[in-house]
């Protein structure tokens, strides 16, 4: 760059005017040499430059001339009184601002140097290697203080303190043993040389590859998983196996807090140097959760595989290794209770995805040979989910039933589920062992004569039944069928299964006649109790087929689409004495006739009959919408369990009492809870006298002969749905009240389009009925219950209420339809077979239900309007066609 463009820095002892001056006034042209260039103080302070035109520059560069203006500069603003280390004024001798930004002179020297002294613009606030030096090997030496003390304070705790869960034990009603398992905790611990070696590497493999060579912790993963802990991230991650066996092991407490991670690392860290590896990884595989209740190595092999986990091969090593990142989006049998994206097809996806990974890096890392990993390209083959085999046959369902009783009454029972988890609770039921194996002998028993899937496939498949046993005196469940095995059919059967009950409640229809009365038909739709008539059983309705039912006034009843119901009788079939073809209360109880009791329903208020049922003792959620008159027919879905229940009502002269299976319940410290029966006034003994006493004829001489037993009194009704999907029978003596249900029903976990199926020509039946193989099974199991208890007979009845509809004829009895002239199927006389034949189904639809003609049972839910309505969303729920997932059980809700 030439001079001319490029000056140097000018003394400031002249300022630049000077500067200007002196290089004016050289007689060689060139600019006046920098002050202080001889060396004399004075030549800063105005004396005139001795270079000549040809004289040499004392500096070798402009740049040397400008650091040497800026010392000379700096001497003399230090040398001027009362500047001290402050800024040149405006204007001063280095002009407006010169001097800005630019630190003060050395003085006391300080501790920490920053910002930096005699640094200027950027350099003053860059530290120098001795200060991040030194601010490092604090922080580091804090941390090692802060470690040690943690190391030195932090004990190891005891692992039989954390990770050895007590088992519950279950007593049957004589207080022997039924099971002794955890309350949801599995597990029995196995020494090392019992988990094979392609466990133990599958593990190591995908969770830890350095678990030999490490002190126990991974301090990249722990900073990882610190960070996201401290930033409100994902927690987990950064373990390795020894904090996980410490976390499952020895620490019991799950929660991912800094405070808790931080306790893990102390403790991983002492464990890693003072317990050897082979230990540590014992205690790992047998702490861990592998899903299905099923923690431990062992308590795994058997819940997937059915095995010892010594028998585990390399690629059911690496399916469980797998189950160890969660269960809940693993396991191949799908977890959608817990959440709807752990679908099984879902589940297997993900697990044979990780399953490989683990098997490529056990290969990859030297602990698995390429030929032998070659094998395992597919899922293992597993099997359904049942965590303890000693839960098989009935005992997982009543285990079921206990523990659902003990946490859905908490309030009451002081036992919360994680209080079943601890264990070491003593558990006293209600079942009996001997009528648990006799209900389930019956059900095997009419199964195993009748039930032919491989000779008739299409009928046969899917035949499913349920029931329950009830002490009519204290609601204790005797007994219980939930289904062929708890540990292959998981829903119970005896609870809830969604199948719809039929003409078995018509007796709750009749008990709300008894207790409110048929409303005046000049009143309002609410009258009181001592504003209605009171209807005793002798009382008559119509027994017509198409009947055109009205409400209470005597209007056609009309749904919201103005459309009318036609109620149909099974087969059919009118009933009663031409031409209105009137029938008493108790024929058409004895002959399920379903227009009468529609009818009735709505003359007594379908609200009324609801009640009625709820008082009983079946759960309101169970019930279907009541705002069709099919309601009184039975579209709704109690439970077994409930049904048995709310029959034991009738059975102690309207002396309601909750059904419950669990006694009391102990542990080391004592009583933890105790059942007190609490009974409750539902009916008048007059009522539910009366109703037992019209059931007792459905037995003697109805749809219920069947169910006959040799010198004892039976009340009962048998029920049968519309399109013959469901059959029932319940019934009861005054000792124990009993519901069997049957139904057909594919509800096999992965099938997610469950429906019940029709049931004509199951079991070579034509069609079945409440009287055919539910009836059987309940006679053949009542006549082993009752065996050698003494005989009872049920109370003589008060007269009650006042005969509705009277006509002056005597009781008729069935009539062939105006379009048939064949006789309704007689009844048949105890010494017949149990199972009558039944003629060939015809159905006959009207609007959306249809009928069939056959069978002793006319009971039913057939009924229709004249065109096809729109059923209310309570009814649909209570179609005979649904997904099976109702409510109801004997705990309040659904269950599955």
């Amino acid at each position: 760059m030439s001079e001319h463009r490029r000056k140097p820095p000018q003394p400031q002892g002249g300022g630049r005017a000077a500067a200007r001056r002196g290089q004016s006034g050289s007689s060689s042209g060139r600019r006046a040499a920098p002050r202080g260039a001889t060396g004399s103080p004075s030549d800063s302070y105005g004396s005139e430059p001795s270079g000549s035109g040809g004289e040499e520059r004392p500096y070798g560069s402009r740049a040397e001339a400008r650091r040497a203006a800026q010392r000379s500069g700096s001497r003399r603003r230090a040398a001027e009184p009362g500047r001290g280390g402050r800024r040149a004024a405006p204007g001063g001798a280095n002009g407006p601002g010169r001097g800005r930004g630019r630190a003060a002179p050395p003085g006391k020297k300080r501790f920490i140097d920053y910002p930096r002294a005699g640094k200027y613009g950027v350099g003053r606030w860059l530290p120098s290697w001795k200060l991040v030096s030194g601010l490092f090997l604090a922080f580091f030496g804090s941390l090692v203080a802060v470690a040690g003390i943690g190391y030195a304070m932090v004990g190891v705790p005891k692992v039989d303190l954390a990770a050895k869960a007590q088992n519950n034990v279950y007593y049957w009603a004589d207080d022997s043993e039924m099971v002794s398992t955890g309350g949801e905790t599995n597990r029995q611990i196995i020494n090392l040389s019992q988990i094979p070696k392609p466990m133990q590497y599958a593990v190591i493999s995908q969770e830890n590859k350095t678990f030999y060579e490490d002190s126990g912790i991974d301090p990249k993963g722990i900073a990882r998983a610190v960070f996201n802990m401290a930033t409100g991230g994902e927690t987990q991650g950064g373990s390795t196996i020894t904090q996980q066996y410490v976390k499952n092991a020895r620490l019991g407490d799950q929660s991912q807090t800094l405070s808790r991670k931080f306790k893990e690392i102390f403790i991983s860290v002492k464990v890693g140097t003072t317990v050897s590896k082979d230990e540590i990884m014992e205690g790992y595989l047998n702490s861990a959760y592998y899903g299905r209740n099923a923690y431990g190595i062992q308590a795994a092999a058997r819940a997937y595989f059915n095995k010892d986990a010594i028998d585990l091969n390399e690629g059911q090593c690496a399916f469980l290794a797998a189950m160890l990142k969660g269960a809940t989006y693993y396991d191949p049998a799908g977890s959608v209770s817990v959440d709807s994206a752990a679908t099984p097809e879902a589940n297997q996806k993900r697990a044979l995805i990780q399953m490989q990974d683990t098997l490529d890096k056990m290969v990859e890392y030297g602990h698995l040979s390429a030929d032998v990993r070659a094998k395992y390209t597919k899922l293992p083959e597993w099997q359904n989910p049942r965590f303890n085999t000693a839960l098989s046959g009935q005992v997982g369902y009543l285990v079921d039933l206990a523990n659902s009783y003990l946490v859905n009454n908490s309030d009451t029972t002081g036992i919360t589920e994680q209080k079943l988890r601890e264990g070491g609770l003593s558990i006293y039921t209600t079942f009996d062992k001997k009528q648990v194996k006799q209900l389930q002998s019956a059900v095997t028993k009419v199964y195993k004569a009748n039930i032919k899937p491989e000779d008739r496939p299409k009928t046969d498949t899917h035949v499913q039944f349920g029931g329950a046993s009830v002490d009519p005196s204290t609601g204790a469940i005797r007994a219980c069928y939930g289904g062929t095995d708890a540990t292959k059919h998981f829903t119970n059967n005896c609870d809830v299964t969604g199948a719809q009950v039929g003409s078995t409640f018509k007796p709750f229809v009749l008990a709300a006649a008894m207790k409110w009365g048929v409303r005046d038909e000049d009143g309002p739709a609410e009258q009181a109790q001592d504003e209605r008539t009171k209807v005793s059983p002798k009382s008559f309705f119509s027994g017509k087929n198409k009947l055109k039912i009205k409400d209470y006034k005597g209007d056609i009843w009309q749904n919201e689409k103005g459309e009318e119901w036609n109620q149909v009788n099974d087969g059919d079939q009118s009933y009663g004495t031409p031409p209105n073809y009137q029938i008493d209360l108790r024929e058409a109880m004895r002959e399920s006739v379903n227009s009468a009791f529609v009818q009735l329903g709505m003359d007594v208020g379908l609200d009324k009959v609801k009640e009625a049922a709820v008082d009983s003792g079946v759960l309101e959620s169970s019930l279907a919408g009541a705002d069709y008159p099919s309601f009184s027919i039975g579209t709704s879905q109690p439970s077994a369990i409930r049904m048995a229940g709310a029959y034991a009502t009738f059975a102690a002269s309207g002396k309601q009492r909750a059904p419950f299976s669990v006694t009391k319940v102990t542990s080391k410290d004592g009583e933890v809870f105790t059942h007190e029966t609490v009974t409750k006034d539902a009916f008048t003994a007059p009522v539910a006298d009366n109703v037992t006493d019209v059931l007792k004829t459905v037995v003697e001489k109805g749809t219920g002969t069947n169910a006959q037993l040799t010198g004892r009194d039976v009340a009962g009704k048998t029920g049968t749905t519309d399109g013959n999907r469901s059959a029932w029978f319940v019934g009861y003596t005054p000792q124990l009240s009993t519901a069997i249900s049957m139904f057909r029903m594919d509800d096999n976990e992965k099938n997610q389009n469950r429906e019940f199926l029709k049931m004509f020509g199951t079991g070579g039946q034509e069609k079945i009925h409440g009287a055919s193989f539910p009836a059987e099974i309940w006679h053949d199991y009542m006549e082993q219950a009752l065996k050698g208890k003494p005989v009872k007979e049920f109370p003589t009845p008060e007269p009650i209420g006042e005969i509705v509809n009277e006509i002056p004829t005597p009781t008729p009895t069935p009539t062939p339809t105006e379009t048939e002239d064949a006789s309704p199927t007689p009844s048949p006389t105890p010494s017949e077979s149990l199972i009558s034949p039944t003629p060939t189904p015809t159905e006959t639809c009207f609007g959306f239900q249809c009928t069939s003609n056959g069978g002793s049972d006319n009971g039913g839910t057939d009924g229709g309007v004249t065109s096809t309505p729109t059923p209310t969303e309570t009814e649909t729920d209570g179609s005979s066609n649904g997904n099976g997932n109702g409510n109801g059980g004997i705990f309040g809700g659904p269950s599955g």
